[in-house]
């Protein structure tokens, strides 16, 4: 069966291909070019579910990045305030 479907996918080659033609490719070659400026994430479903579109992560990707940037200020600024006040 094996030798059979190596026989028919041979076949399936059209004739105005000219296999000599297509040999020296490169694996690869534009790979750097297509992935420049992509940043491709896989989301589990149920986060999926939540955010149904690139913009609505950004979003939220934002505030939180906002609210974590804040929250270490704070915390960075009450711990000088106690060292002040001990010191």
């Amino acid at each position: 069966m094996r030798k059979e479907s190596a026989k028919r996918r041979s076949d399936e080659l059209r004739p105005e291909y000219d296999l000599a033609r297509l040999k020296g490719g490169v694996r690869g070659k534009y790979y750097k070019q297509a992935s420049a400026g992509t940043n491709l994430v896989l989301l589990e479903p149920d986060v999926a579910r939540a955010f149904p579109d690139s913009n609505s992560v950004n979003r939220a990707l934002r505030l939180l990045q906002e609210i974590a940037t804040k929250s270490s200020r704070s915390a960075r600024s009450s711990s000088n305030a106690r060292r002040r006040a001990t010191g």
